[in-house]
């Protein structure tokens, strides 16, 4: 089974370039590559999901863009040098996977999505696990 994520990094510094990590360690891809123009990103993944939720009372989840161990498994947004961009910086984004559940995948038709400030109070970018984290919710689909 997989699940559709979607986060939206709000107001990041001008100038930097943000993308996913895709693998692990120094073998990693980037991916869905955006240049800031202080405008909001939106990046979208689709993971895995493990575990059998009769037997087991929290999902597990992998695939390629999916790091760290459980039950504290993490998604990576590389921003600077770690995205690739000729800076002398460069900073990583955890997105938290924790508190998706089962119910929460079965009534995602649209994916799951969250949202992050993008801008540091000192005004680099947001970096490390995202605190506070507000969390994931439902996607809602856009009205027609």
């Amino acid at each position: 089974m997989t699940l559709a994520l979607h986060i939206t990094i709000q107001t990041p510094p001008v100038g930097l370039v943000y993308g996913l990590q895709k693998g692990h360690g120094g073998k990693f891809e980037i991916e869905q590559i955006q240049h800031s123009t202080g405008q909001d990103l939106h990046f979208d993944w689709v993971i895995d999901v493990k575990g059998d939720k009769q037997k087991e009372s929290a999902p597990g989840f992998g695939g390629p863009f999916v790091q760290g161990a459980p039950p504290e498994k993490f998604l990576y947004v590389n921003i600077g040098t770690y995205a690739g961009q000729q800076l002398h910086s460069g900073w990583r984004l955890k997105i938290p996977l924790r508190g998706i559940t089962w119910d929460m995948i079965d009534q995602a038709n649209a994916g799951l999505e969250t949202y992050v400030q993008g801008t540091a109070k000192n005004g680099a970018p947001t970096c490390a696990t995202v605190k506070p984290f507000s969390g994931w919710r439902l996607k809602t689909l856009p009205k027609k």
